[in-house]
């Protein structure tokens, strides 16, 4: 009982951490302003979205105090409006596009995660030349053009369908998979399919989880492509109309802009717009956090 009390505490190693009131405080202020910094912004463009006329008159833009809560500005964008409709496509865009790069993307990183496997070496140097060269928007938009994908859906959601880091980050997890227990499978007669859906993909749920949640919030985010190969503004998806109404101010048309008659005021519905754009992300992320050190962190430093 002496012996392990008299014993002195070990000697920290070069990079852990040497824990002093005068750090712990420096990093509590940090956070803390960190903190208020995203929560503030937040914070005030939800109260403007959910004021009324007067309200936002009182306070002369932005409101910072609650007073009156309506919900006007949200009754007037999802009554009939080109918003609600870019909702709804910006919605089936992040599912059908999620569900396609995720898709694609674990099937290329299982076989460049196999070395031996068809065409290996040429597939893993064409995904690293990815992370060096871009070929540029004229052939890429050429391309979408000849193959008659330009107004289509499609446009929004093929030219981006694989990243490159999202293939590696996948590859790298799928490479610390011991060959023994795939080797056991194949020897009970099990398929390359059958080993990636049955073996594989369950023990790679974290990863695959955060990368399917990096696929969703890019094309939720996603407005450039829309720029390019959408003329037509019923397919438009709602980051569009973030970008040309709320950041640029270009009105959209009266009609479907839901401003017309006794309509709140246009920044109290520029608010509104924002907050829709937000909350998905703000849900999401919760479910997805637990595994990002697992999933990404883990995954990279392994690989």
């Amino acid at each position: 009982m002496t012996a392990l009390t008299s014993r002195k505490p070990s000697k920290l190693a070069p990079w852990e951490e040497r824990r002093s009131p005068v750090g712990q405080a420096g990093k509590g202020t940090l956070v803390t302003v960190i903190v208020l910094a995203v929560l503030g912004p937040l914070y005030t463009i939800v109260l403007t979205s959910l004021s009324s006329a007067a309200t936002v008159n009182r306070a002369g833009g932005l409101v910072l105090v609650p007073e009156e809560i309506t919900f006007e500005a949200y009754r007037q964008i999802f009554s009939d409006t080109v918003v609600s409709r870019a909702v709804l496509v910006s919605t089936g865009v992040t599912l059908v596009g999620t569900l396609i790069s995720t898709a694609v993307s674990i099937l290329g990183a299982y076989s460049l995660s196999r070395p031996g496997s068809f065409l290996h070496r040429p597939l893993l140097f064409s995904v690293l030349l990815m992370f060096v060269f871009f070929p540029g928007i004229i052939p890429v938009y050429l391309m979408v053009s000849g193959l008659g994908l330009k107004d289509s859906y499609w446009s929004l959601i093929l030219p981006t369908a694989i990243s490159a880091f999202n293939v590696v980050v996948l590859r790298s997890f799928f490479m610390n998979i011991p060959g023994e227990v795939l080797d056991s499978a194949r020897i009970d007669g099990a398929g390359e399919f059958r080993i990636l859906w049955r073996i594989v993909l369950p023990m790679s749920k974290a990863v695959t989880a955060v990368v399917a949640m990096f696929y969703a919030v890019g094309y939720w985010n996603a407005w450039f492509n829309a720029m390019l190969y959408i003329d037509d503004t019923r397919k438009w998806p709602l980051a569009l109309i973030l970008r040309q109404y709320v950041v640029d101010s270009n009105p959209l048309p009266a009609a479907t802009a839901g401003v017309t008659g006794d309509a709140p005021p246009t920044l109290a519905i520029k608010m509104a717009i924002v907050v829709i754009a937000v909350i998905p992300a703000l849900i999401i992320y919760p479910f997805v956090q637990r595994h990002f050190t697992k999933g990404v962190i883990v995954g990279a430093i392994k690989g």
